[in-house]
């Protein structure tokens, strides 16, 4: 057996057992199990943050809108239509036709008790920013219903789709009180009126989800395939390899990239490696933050984006899908242009540049980072090229975001994911508008993304954001360097197709 094959004893055991006996497989009894290694303690998406979370939110719940994965379109879902009242006020249209999975029936009443409840600071939820932009909600009549912002928001239409699902309305009152007295919201049932309807849940250990067969006609969601869909925590990767050869899983993901390409050899299942809406990037201190860093002269700054090979790091570490970015955002999200200043690699450029800086022989300097060590060791091996000798200081992601705020990371490299919310706001309003992030500190920039983030127009937005975009890399603030992809593994029988915002929608998978 070739070497690029051997995944570990266990699974090579596994593959030996997968060819000498019959498993029964999710094809044969309709049901599809997939796993993770973390577990599931809390099904209550407002109450719980995990991505495990996110996916199983998106089955057994709906929103207002749903975001079409192809087209990017808002598409009604539990509205029948929508609009914009004025900048802070959105009117919604409501179905006469949906009913939760315990058979009560759905209309504007429990919209305002689950946006009332959710943008309550007292109740708890957990992701502050998807409820904090809503002011609460008000009825207008049995199936009509107003949403009332704090202020100018028009991402509100994703998160509309996306994180704020829609709960009964007398479902808060049953929650239990903790130890303390104080109510556990986490604690209420999971009831919803999604695609699948949540039946059992064993905490750490899985969740269990049967098809609603009474599920609304005519969702953007579609009507669901599979009858029945289990996720199950297994804590060990190489564990969750082995069951999926062997039949017992049907889906995994975050498969190693060399663990990835023995399974794809092997042929036992389907291997795919998809684009993910995070990115990597490198900040620089253009702002003097850290006081008197070299990354206060922008010839610095050029040259470090020269001297870096950004396509061979893509290529060769991250693999599959991954691509350059050139601008401080994910592709795909509404605003993003890659209509921007462009850098490439050039290092007899950036060593010019360098010593045009004052820095003929280079400097020593920290470089932050937090996750896959070998791309950023292929960051300092280009540096130390040009004459900068960077210190790699790896730390724990809330270490790292730490020292970020204080502004003593004056040279970093880091991830994004944007919450999986496909709107600029969510990345680069995020990363220049003067908050803890903000190693730039541009006030036009600030400007020009104010406008975007308040205007319901979508042309303004665009114009604004572009402007904004082509600032930050005329200023070298950021050197965008390449998206994030995933490795899919799944069993053959399954018809599935993954998506950048990387939540799985097994309610459009089938059976073959």
């Amino acid at each position: 057996m070739k070497a690029k094959l051997i995944l570990g004893a266990g699974l090579v055991l596994s593959a030996v057992s997968l060819m000498a006996q019959p498993v029964l497989a999710g094809k044969a009894d309709d049901t599809l199990t997939w796993s993770t290694t973390r577990e599931v303690d809390v099904a209550i998406p407002y109450y719980n943050n995990t991505r495990e979370i996110v996916i199983l939110g998106r089955h057994a719940w709906d929103n207002l809108l749903y975001r079409d994965p192809k087209t990017a379109e808002y598409k009604p879902l539990l509205a029948t239509s929508y609009k914009w009242v004025d900048n802070v006020t959105l009117e919604f249209e409501l179905r006469k036709d949906v009913k939760f999975h315990d058979g009560t029936t759905f209309d504007a009443d429990d919209v305002v008790a689950t946006f009332n409840h959710v943008s309550n600071p007292d109740n708890g939820v957990l992701t502050k920013r998807n409820v904090s932009w809503m002011k609460g909600a008000t009825k207008l009549s049995q199936y009509k219903v107003q949403v009332n912002l704090n202020s100018p928001f028009p991402a509100a239409l994703e998160y509309l789709s996306g994180p704020d699902a829609i709960f009964p309305a007398e479902i808060w009152a049953t929650a239990r009180k903790d130890a303390k007295g104080k109510m556990d919201y986490g604690t209420i049932a999971p009831i919803g009126t999604g695609p699948y309807k949540i039946t059992e849940m064993i905490p750490g250990e899985s969740v269990t989800m049967e098809i609603n067969k009474d599920y609304m006609s005519g969702s953007p969601k579609g009507k669901p395939s599979i009858g029945k869909i289990i996720f199950r925590t297994v804590g060990d990767a190489e564990a969750q390899m082995a069951e999926l050869l062997t039949g017992s899983m049907d889906w995994i993901w975050d498969i190693p990239k060399d663990k990835a390409e023995s399974l794809k050899e092997m042929g036992a299942v389907t291997v795919v490696n998809a684009p993910t809406m995070r990115i990597s990037y490198i900040a620089m201190d253009r702002a003097d933050r850290a006081k008197g860093t070299p990354f206060k002269h922008k010839k610095v700054r050029l040259a470090v984006a020269h001297a870096i090979d950004r396509a061979a790091i893509a290529r060769e570490l991250v693999g599959g899908s991954s691509q350059v970015i050139h601008s401080a955002c994910f592709p795909t999200q509404f605003g993003c242009t890659q209509d921007v200043p462009k850098y490439a690699y050039d290092p007899k450029l950036a060593k010019k540049l360098l010593t045009e800086a004052g820095y003929p022989d280079g400097f020593e300097i920290d470089i932050h980072a937090y996750r896959q060590r070998e791309f950023t060791e292929a960051v300092i091996g280009y540096l130390k090229k040009i004459g900068i000798k960077a210190n790699l200081k790896f730390l724990q992601y809330k270490a790292l975001r730490g020292k970020v705020w204080e502004g003593k990371a004056p040279f970093h490299q880091m991830t994004w994911g944007s919450f999986s919310v496909n709107d600029v706001s969510a990345i680069t309003s995020h990363f220049f508008k003067h908050g803890r992030d903000d190693y730039c500190r541009d006030d036009e920039i600030k400007k020009q993304l104010e406008i975007g983030d308040t205007n319901t127009d979508p042309k303004i937005r665009k114009a604004a954001y572009k402007k904004a975009l082509i600032g930050v890399q005329e200023n070298v603030c950021w050197l965008p360097m390449f998206t994030y992809t995933k490795n899919y593994g799944y069993s053959k029988d399954l018809d599935f197709t993954p998506t950048s915002d990387e939540i799985p929608r097994f309610f459009t998978a089938k059976w073959k």
